[in-house]
């Protein structure tokens, strides 16, 4: 199988969360624990750190990685979804998985994930894990995919649990509560493994202390904690609360021994997009227009990305905006600016909502705008349509920023 064989292969003919939703999610970790004993158990290879949370667990992730690459280490990272490139997914020292190791780990595991019925998330899980293994990584940084309990990533026992936050998401997956959805990602708690909690909510801390409590586990509220302030290239306002939680999951990193100074730290903060590759976190595409795509996605996720952008200089505002198909959008009319010009889209996916039904539905609640076949063509437009001072906001969905960058 070439590359693109494989590709095709995992993309059409396995269930995938981003592209189908509920079909591909998992009710408990069976499937997972019959791939890790075919692996012959990766996961045991390598040390690890398990990110959760709705928002936050991206950049977080990104952030760890940047550090620990500046004290020397050599760190996986894996993190999903992908935006441009599959393997961005799985990443040492910032460099993607090769095509060639891809390729050839679904042609040997093939009959094994056909037969087992395996979803596309529990393969990539276990693809990563081989390869984390097999190149010898130092520590590696895994983000949960989904929730967290029963998560395919839930199988590793990390050095230190993180959870930045806690927002409503997935709700038909996670539970339609704050302490529902606590309870899930909560998940990842391990026994005698301590845990960083990204923000304090009434609504979840005691659902974390009593988690926490039953493992055995030391537990830091991370924005408790008084700290010296640093800065990261990450630029969003947001990113603010995840730099708090990444340098006291490096202190717990610290105390096991790792061997991480206070440049370390500064200098991975500030060098995250060289070190790793993130991209889509308030990206700057264009100047003159100014134009700016963000992956936040959910009620939580778009709130700081609208504080971030009313802080914004310009004369006129124009948003691309497409969604999927499962979004609570009432959950987000409060947030969306009424003084901009839409240019509704469907992002290329399965799930992806139609423009038409996005454009009917907002219009509704005084978001005018016009809907566009394509996501490219609705920046095109756009783009001919804005002034040099003008702003150009791109978001709504993973998918969509994913077309543009």
């Amino acid at each position: 199988m070439t590359y693109q064989d494989t590709l095709n292969w995992m993309f059409l003919q396995l269930p995938m969360y981003q592209r189908q939703g509920q079909s591909a999610f998992r009710k408990d970790l069976l499937n997972t624990i019959k791939l890790i004993e075919h692996l012959q158990h990766p996961e045991n290879n390598f040390k690890s750190i398990h990110v959760a949370g709705t928002n936050g667990k991206g950049s977080t992730s990104h952030m760890l990685a940047s550090i620990l690459q500046e004290a020397g280490y050599k760190v996986g990272l894996y993190t999903s979804p992908h935006l441009k490139d599959f393997r961005e997914r799985i990443k040492i020292n910032g460099k993607v998985v090769s095509k060639q190791f891809v390729s050839s780990f679904i042609q040997r595991n093939k009959s094994f994930f056909e037969a087992s019925s395996l979803s596309f998330f529990e393969m990539t899980v276990g693809m990563a894990f081989e390869y984390f293994a097999k190149e010898h990584v130092d520590i590696a940084v895994i983000e949960v995919g989904l929730g967290g309990r029963l998560d395919s990533t839930n199988i590793i026992t990390p050095e230190v649990s993180v959870i930045t936050n806690i927002g409503l998401d997935h709700t038909q997956f996670l539970g339609d509560t704050l302490e529902a959805i606590a309870f899930e990602k909560g998940g990842i708690i391990k026994p005698n493994i301590p845990v960083i909690i990204g923000e304090t909510q009434k609504e979840t801390a005691a659902v974390f202390k009593e988690l926490a409590n039953k493992n055995k586990s030391k537990i830091v509220f991370a924005d408790n904690e008084t700290e010296e302030v640093f800065t990261s290239d990450l630029t969003g306002l947001y990113q603010s609360k995840n730099i708090v939680t990444v340098v006291q999951t490096i202190k717990e990193l610290q105390q096991k021994e790792f061997n991480i100074t206070h440049q370390n730290i500064k200098a991975g903060l500030l060098s995250v997009v060289k070190n790793t590759g993130l991209m889509g976190r308030w990206q700057t595409l264009h100047t003159h227009p100014k134009v700016v795509c963000d992956t936040g996605h959910n009620k939580e996720g778009l709130s700081y990305v609208m504080q971030q952008l009313s802080i914004e200089v310009f004369d006129a505002l124009h948003i691309v905006f497409g969604v999927v198909n499962d979004k609570d959008l009432t959950s987000l009319i409060d947030l969306l600016p009424k003084n901009a010009t839409y240019y509704f889209c469907k992002p290329d996916i399965p799930r992806g909502l139609d423009a038409k039904e996005l454009k009917k539905f907002l219009n509704t609640y005084n978001l005018k705008g016009e809907a566009y076949d394509s996501v490219n063509e609705a920046y095109k437009t756009a783009l001919s349509a804005a002034s040099l001072n003008d702003f150009i906001f791109i978001g709504g969905s993973t998918f969509v920023v994913a077309e543009i960058i």
